[in-house]
């Protein structure tokens, strides 16, 4: 087998020996700037100095100062920030689990030369939980700051222009949390072995945990439900709902011979069993809490899309900000509680211009669907166009209008091909980096797109060393005027290595 002279490791070959490097994404893992994204975030992973502690002891010299040793829970050597950053980029951009995405990692020399390594290595990079750990350390600021590195890579190599950033398209959608469809009868099972569980944790003695009849009335209620027999379902609920407050009486009798400290932590398990009591007694939300869809996830909001194949959708609202013009996407994020559309412009064109930035742009025009009406107040800086204000629009605006529907698709992609269909992070957190990072996931592919469109790779490269044999600056009628005159006068001169 030949030697290959160019590597430093006698055992491994090189991957930009190994890959294509007009490969997409080899070209954008040259054009993205790492050292700063690295630098923005590195101060939330700066690690802490420990030293030995000081003891003091008298022996025949007098007394001496000895630094007693100290554990350190330092752990393992740190994955490199850069892997770490790629690997969230390729996991939304080519909708991958975390599990999956170190696998795929350990397989494939594009995706390893893309984060920065310079040898194959089939192991993994990292435990698929370190990427739990690393996203919820990064937090809404952090995933931000990567949002906002695509656009700038997107501006820097001249695939968009910079003026056109300033005219964007906002709407919103849902993105759904994965929980089960949540029925009355599910929650009030759910509740009930949650609390059998709790109490077995605190350890008090339930005199009946109804485990073999909670299980038959889940059971018989979904058969009444599809069978259309809704009174004969309404009994079986009322027993489960007799049942889970019988528990949780048992559990508040048994709990005061217990320490407060214990009480205190069966309390939140108690309050949204009650939650759960309640509202399965009556179909509207008469209280001032808003209902509880799922167990593990209280924060899910049931919101009304109005679509005939999915009324309602279980999650959080999202608003997505796009270029009106090269469907690049310039913000995106969560917004708890409901909000009315037009109640969140402002705050997500201010995120827009945070993460234009460095850019040099701001939005200026705003083109929205009929949601966001009757907003311009709050939005001064910002030219709203909607079909409502047609009449007093520019036949130019009017027909840029027609391009506001390039969002739909945009959401879309980013539903089907980039994880934003089911969230699966936790809490109202999860919910917001999970956004963030589906929109920077699309900007990645957005980008790979456009470097095999506009050839990137190959183009620039070969015209730059034309522009260096020649002799002249970069300027391409100058560069074609001069080849012209050279290849008559000096064939070869244009002999490029």
């Amino acid at each position: 087998m030949p030697i290959d002279t160019a590597t430093e490791d006698f055992y491994r070959l090189r991957l930009d020996h190994m890959i294509d490097l007009r490969h997409s994404l080899a070209v954008l893992s040259s054009r993205m700037p790492w050292q700063q994204i690295e630098a923005s975030v590195s101060h939330i992973f700066s690690g802490k100095v420990r030293s030995g502690k000081k003891l003091s002891g008298i022996d025949l010299f007098g007394e001496q100062i000895q630094m007693s040793a100290v554990k350190s829970h330092a752990g393992r050597p740190r994955v490199p920030l850069r892997t770490m950053i790629a690997l969230l980029y390729l996991k939304h951009a080519f909708n991958e689990s975390d599990e999956g995405v170190v696998q795929r990692w350990s397989e494939t020399p594009v995706w390893q030369f893309f984060g920065g390594r310079a040898y194959f290595d089939p192991t993994l990079p990292c435990d698929s939980t370190t990427l739990v750990k690393f996203r919820t350390l990064l937090g809404e600021d952090g995933v931000e700051e990567l949002l906002a590195q695509t656009i700038t890579a997107a501006v820097n190599m001249r695939l968009i222009s910079p003026k056109e950033l300033a005219t964007v398209v906002v709407d919103s959608t849902v993105q759904s949390k994965a929980i089960a469809h949540p029925t009355d009868s599910k929650l009030l099972e759910t509740a009930r072995q949650k609390l059998v569980a709790a109490a077995k944790d605190a350890g008090i003695d339930l005199k009946q945990t109804f485990a073999k009849e909670g299980l038959l009335l889940r059971f018989k209620a979904g058969r009444y439900a599809h069978a259309k027999q809704f009174k004969r379902m309404g009994r079986a609920i009322k027993r489960q709902r007799t049942i889970v407050a019988r528990i949780a009486r048992q559990m508040e009798r048994g709990a005061s011979a217990l320490t407060q400290a214990v009480r205190d932590a069966l309390q939140g398990s108690l309050a949204k069993a009650r939650q759960i009591v309640a509202q399965a007694a009556s179909r509207k939300n008469t209280g001032s809490a808003p209902k509880l869809y799922a167990w593990h996830a209280p924060e899910v909001e049931c919101i009304a899309k109005g679509k005939s194949k999915t009324p309602y959708e279980f999650g959080v609202k999202v608003g997505i900000a796009a270029t009106l013009k090269h469907n690049l996407i310039v913000g995106a994020r969560s917004f708890a509680g409901k909000p009315y559309d037009g109640h969140t412009l402002h705050e997500q064109l201010e995120q827009a211009s945070i993460l234009m930035q460095e850019t040099g742009q701001k939005p200026q025009t705003a083109y929205v669907d009929l949601g966001y009406r009757g907003v311009d107040v709050d939005n001064p800086d910002i030219a709203i166009k909607h079909r409502g204000k047609f009449k007093t629009l520019t036949d130019q605006e009017r027909k840029l209008l027609k391009r506001r529907q390039a969002i739909e698709p945009i959401i879309g992609h980013l539903k089907a091909d980039h994880r934003m269909d089911r969230c699966y992070l936790k809490g109202e957190q999860g919910d917001r980096l999970n956004a963030v990072l589906c929109a920077a996931g699309y900007n990645i592919k957005w980008l790979l797109r456009m470097i095999a469109k506009k050839g990137v790779a190959f183009l620039r490269s070969l015209y730059l060393r034309l522009c260096e044999a020649v002799g002249v600056q970069p300027n391409w009628p100058q560069v074609l005027r001069e080849l012209i005159r050279i290849a008559s006068a000096e064939p070869n001169r244009l002999a490029i290595n």
